[in-house]
């Protein structure tokens, strides 16, 4: 089982409040261009890579988690710019912090796929 945390703020983004429906509502907005995410027709998506780390610290963290960019846009990145992109958040593999996780999130999924309806 892993989890993941992602702090959008890192893209190129604003939080601003806006009047809706029901109020006032605070929103962050993150231009798409500007963050190289990649729109179809399905949605606006944000291509994540992990990265393993050397070392896992207080905050079990076992990845960092960085934007994952085409070859053709890495190319013609310097390795400064590469190196200045930013850490957008972690991922804990929690089999690697407890071994024994790994046994029970199995269990549990194939409990959950028993009672599927499909």
């Amino acid at each position: 089982m892993h989890t993941h945390k992602i702090n959008l703020t890192k893209l190129k983004s604003a939080i601003k409040t806006l009047k809706g429906k029901s109020g006032e509502v605070e929103c962050i907005i993150i231009p798409i261009a500007e963050n190289r995410l990649y729109k179809s027709e399905k949605g606006v998506y944000l291509d994540l890579v992990g990265w393993e780390k050397k070392e896992i610290k207080e905050d079990k963290q076992t990845h960092l988690i960085k934007q994952s960019l085409p070859k053709e846009v890495l190319d013609k990145m310097s390795d400064e710019e590469k190196n200045a992109m930013p850490i957008l958040g972690g991922t804990t593999d929690w089999t690697k912090i407890n071994p024994e996780t790994k046994s029970e999130a199995l269990d549990g999924i194939g409990e959950i796929q028993d009672d599927l309806p499909f």
